[in-house]
């Protein structure tokens, strides 16, 4: 009995020990090159920053989880979920901006942050996500902004 007890207890230490991998250096070179020359605010935009009839010239992803996006979405968007943005990046179009959301930016911002990785550099996330957008005006947040986009 003693015996099980020790090894129940040595499995329990092995399956909670935080997972380490080694280094990758191709990827530490990926993300070193990438953000030695990523610019402050590149892979940004604010709803404020894009005029109503530009909209219609975005292509929008919800990065949301699907019963999140059938309850309400940015008209025009598309779900791909944050977590699939690099496995569907294929749907994605390289001849105009793409703005991904989520509800406040930080998931997304991991997806975009992957994509851009990727080269994928007409896409952008949309600071402050879905609730931001709402709350500036949505497609009017342009014209109702009070003072220049860009932050």
């Amino acid at each position: 009995m003693n015996k099980a007890l020790v090894a129940l207890f040595a499995s329990l230490i092995v399956l909670t020990a935080p997972a380490r991998a080694d280094e990758n250096p191709a990827v530490v070179d990926a993300l070193s090159g990438y953000l030695d020359f990523a610019e402050y605010g590149s892979s940004l935009i604010w709803p404020e920053q894009i005029p109503a009839d530009d909209w219609k010239k975005v292509f929008i992803v919800d990065t949301r989880d699907a019963a999140q996006f059938e309850k309400e979405h940015i008209p025009g968007a598309v779900n791909i979920e944050w977590r699939q943005a690099v496995a569907r990046r294929a749907e994605l179009p390289r001849d105009r901006m793409v703005v991904v959301y989520c509800n406040s930016g930080s998931l997304s911002a991991q997806a975009v942050f992957a994509l851009r990785l990727l080269g994928y550099d007409n896409v952008k996330v949309l600071q402050d996500g879905f609730e931001g957008w709402k709350k500036k005006g949505g497609f009017e947040a342009y014209a109702r902004a009070s003072q220049p986009a860009g932050h």
